[in-house]
């Protein structure tokens, strides 16, 4: 059982935990929970690390080559938790190129541009899996989604809904209008959702939740729409209008 945090597994989970650079360069992500080891890919697991309270109660689950055990005081030291379920998990990150996106067929697609809330963004990935999306697009400067928190709020989607980072987010929305996939951005000077007939490939500009769409990313729309809103609410957090639009498409496709 590993006990020392000067054991050079426990330093490389904790890197991969804090650095999102340590996680791009060896490919690897962390993932934290039963329910959410459970949803690893057998073949994406690397290691679990798991206290033996845990391994007591779940070994039913354990690949007995991809495990080890560590103690009580690692688990805390190497979980992003506050009161740890036992288990951390180094995975391999999922690849998909924006052409793998674009193969996926009929659908909608969420491109998002600068979006910074980890919750938001992994709140996102798993209403769009509800909501049976294609992907979802990023731009380079969207928070990475390999962050714990992010994994987290995916609950399992971030092994099922394809996604990926573009280099130039303007050539990626227009590559998608040349693929006859009809580009809508969210903005208050748009036209009703509920008014606006949504082709069967769609892709919804989501921008920053601060600052919104840039200008310039907004002028490639296809198409600005916008949530109605009662009262004096002007805007809606990112992943709920991301949600609206997702299951407006939904139905519409339905």
């Amino acid at each position: 059982m590993i006990s020392s945090n000067t054991n050079q597994q426990i330093k490389s989970i904790i890197k991969l935990k804090k650095s999102a650079k340590e996680r791009r360069k060896e490919k690897l992500f962390l993932v934290e929970g039963i329910r959410m080891y459970r949803e690893i890919p057998e073949d994406s697991l690397v290691k679990a690390y798991v206290t033996p309270q845990f391994y007591e109660e779940n070994k039913q689950y354990m690949l007995e080559d991809k495990m080890e055990l560590v103690s009580e005081t690692i688990m805390k030291e190497i979980s992003d938790t506050v009161t740890p379920q036992g288990v951390v998990a180094i995975v391999k990150q999922p690849s998909y190129s924006f052409g793998d996106i674009l193969k996926e067929g009929e659908g909608t697609y969420l491109v998002l541009e600068n979006l910074q809330d980890p919750g938001n963004l992994g709140t996102i990935l798993r209403t769009g899996e509800g909501a049976g999306i294609a992907g979802v697009i990023m731009s380079q400067d969207t928070v990475d989604i390999y962050n714990t928190k992010v994994i987290r709020a995916t609950m399992g989607s971030i092994f099922r809904v394809p996604f990926c980072y573009v280099e130039n987010l303007e050539e990626a929305v227009l590559r998608l209008q040349q693929e006859n996939i009809m580009v809508c951005a969210a903005h208050l000077q748009g036209d009703n959702l509920y008014d606006v007939t949504l082709a069967s490939k769609v892709a919804f500009l989501i921008g920053n939740e601060g600052n919104g769409l840039s200008d310039h990313i907004t002028s490639l729309a296809t198409k600005k729409i916008k949530i109605p809103m009662c009262g004096k609410v002007e805007s809606l957090n990112a992943s709920i209008a991301a949600t609206i639009l997702m299951y407006e498409s939904l139905r519409q496709r339905s």
